[in-house]
């Protein structure tokens, strides 16, 4: 969800101790990142995480991507779409716009989250959204070393390019997509280090027809 989502969201619910913090995973930082939070004039916690930390600890491999914690710090509800589904791929890859069905599937899956929020937001462990502790448990995953590989391939991709070593750092890139292919931070990051156009051009779209049946968003499956 966008900026002035989460906005509305905190204005609604910030009596009930609901505060939205918002990351951005972008190895660009501020210069990337700092006109759209600026635009959006946010009230609530906005971040940049230039190394994806974030992502790293909370098991984030695409965007947007929320985790629930409550009040006493603890997980609610693990990493997880936030409120968006696959119909972007019957997007007009032309002139970027979705046809009406797919802006409903998308206002559809958005009211879901956003009622989910409130739900929560009102009623705390009362909540039917507010996942018990063994069920969180078993949606979480412990890094696996090829996890842990990739993060490391990663991060010396993301150094050689801010040293000026564009092509020293494609190799490692790579590693990290394939040590951990799901993640789509990674393959977008690589991507808008390499050449901003490739993010969401011919290679991102590629990737996307690539997965045939299978899911960018992941659905969850009680929201």
């Amino acid at each position: 969800m966008d900026l002035p989502v989460w906005q509305a969201l905190y204005d609604e619910l910030r009596d009930h101790n609901f505060i939205p913090i918002a990351v951005a995973f972008d190895s660009a930082g501020e210069k990337a990142v700092a006109p759209w939070i600026e635009a959006a004039h946010p009230t609530y916690p906005c971040l940049i995480d230039r190394s994806h930390i974030v992502a790293e600890l909370y098991d984030m491999v695409n965007v947007p991507t929320a985790v629930w914690i409550n009040e006493q710090g603890r997980i609610v509800r693990p990493s997880e779409i936030a409120g968006f589904n696959d119909a972007f791929r019957r997007m007009d890859r032309v002139n970027l716009t979705m046809p009406p069905d797919v802006l409903e599937e998308f206002s559809s899956a958005r009211s879901a989250y956003v009622g989910a929020i409130r739900d929560w937001a009102v009623k705390g462990a009362a909540s039917r959204f507010a996942l018990p502790e063994q069920e969180v448990l078993r949606r979480m995953h412990t890094p696996s070393d090829e996890h842990v590989r990739a993060a490391a391939n990663f991060r010396m991709g993301e150094y050689l390019v801010e040293q000026g070593h564009a092509d020293a750092a494609r190799p490692y890139f790579e590693e990290a997509k394939r040590l951990r292919p799901e993640s789509w931070n990674y393959k977008r990051q690589a991507w808008a280090l390499e050449d901003p156009m490739k993010a969401a051009g011919p290679e991102f779209w590629a990737a996307v027809d690539a997965l045939g049946p299978h899911e960018y968003y992941p659905v969850s499956k009680d929201i």
